[in-house]
């Protein structure tokens, strides 16, 4: 078996961006294939040709069955595969990073780790979302009561905008047609927004669990990551939308979505929003340009060596002093 090291793949430089790719894209009652490096969704309209490189997260809604030999070119890619229901309101699953340094991985599980740092990016992340409010010295408590008064805030502010009666955020798991129109709109608009973060964060190479606001689930990140950009991008499109008329609101909201993250570059925005909350500065231009394909052994004082080689004995390229 080769070396992976010396495998024959893609690497990013033959790859989309993940800041210059289309956020999303929803197919539905349609069967999705492969013919080159390209998907092909086939319906009674027609087959129609889809550059896989180019997606930040496919939607995969009712109807619809993908082949084996898709599911293959979109993880060689990075593209988030997502099945969803109707509305689209489930995300399952995604696809490899398009990172194949270890570094922002690294740099994550380091601030997670410790207690302190993670209270740190706390505190930046929420910096991040309302930049008028200095959270320095802010407890964990402090910060959740101030996010909610700023969120309940924001619902009011867009209501009396939009000229909508507010009663209140209201979801009931499982019965997304329970809510009055906002509230559809809203919960479309947050699924869509973490099926987003999702991609982003897997790309990148990060931990999907490894959250510093939530906790306890697999998508925790993914969480804290879609949050940042609720108020400014998520919860104006939802009111927008519910406000222009109650027909169709999950797929007119999706749609909205997706051509303001497209005018607003959310996702060059949060590629490196990631990045200045994960790294220090100095680490920034390395962790950006590095994407080698390599793989090394860790030895003694942070120290790392050539893999590859049989390191037994002293008369190998690496200073004694880590014998």
């Amino acid at each position: 078996m080769s070396n992976v090291s010396q495998r024959a793949a893609l690497t990013p430089r033959h790859l989309t961006r993940t800041a210059e790719r289309l956020s999303f894209l929803y197919l539905e009652r349609c069967t999705v294939h492969r013919d080159a490096n390209a998907i092909t969704a086939t319906d009674a309209e027609g087959t129609t040709h889809i550059p896989s490189a180019t997606i930040g997260t496919l939607l995969l809604g009712p109807g619809t069955r993908i082949t084996h030999q898709a599911m293959s070119v979109l993880g060689e890619t990075g593209a988030a595969v997502a099945w969803v229901g109707e509305h689209a309101v489930r995300y399952y699953a995604s696809g490899r990073a398009l990172t194949r340094s270890s570094a922002l991985m690294e740099a994550h599980a380091l601030q997670w780790a410790n207690p302190r740092t993670r209270l740190a990016v706390a505190r930046r992340m929420y910096r991040l979302r309302f930049p008028d409010e200095d959270p320095a010295g802010l407890t964990r408590r402090e910060l959740l009561g101030r996010e909610g008064k700023r969120v309940k805030d924001c619902y009011r502010t867009h209501a009396a905008r939009t000229g909508i009666v507010w009663k209140g955020r209201r979801y009931t798991p499982g019965d997304y047609t329970s809510g009055d129109p906002v509230n559809q709109a809203l919960t479309a608009a947050a699924q869509c927004m973490y099926g987003i973060a999702h991609a982003v964060v897997t790309s990148l190479g990060c931990s999907p669990a490894l959250g510093f606001i939530h906790s306890g689930h697999e998508l925790s990140f993914v969480l804290d990551i879609a949050d940042l950009y609720k108020t400014d991008i998520g919860i104006p499109v939802a009111f927008d939308t519910a406000a222009h008329s109650d027909e169709d609101i999950g797929p007119r909201t999706r749609r909205a979505l997706r051509d303001r993250i497209n005018d607003t570059s959310l996702l060059d925005r949060c590629v490196n929003d990631i990045k200045h909350l994960l790294l220090p500065d100095t680490a920034l231009h390395t962790a950006t340009t590095d994407d080698r394909d390599q793989v090394t052994l860790q030895s003694d004082h942070g120290h790392h060596l050539a893999s590859g080689t049989n390191h037994d004995g002293p008369d190998h390229d690496y200073p004694d002093h880590l014998w």
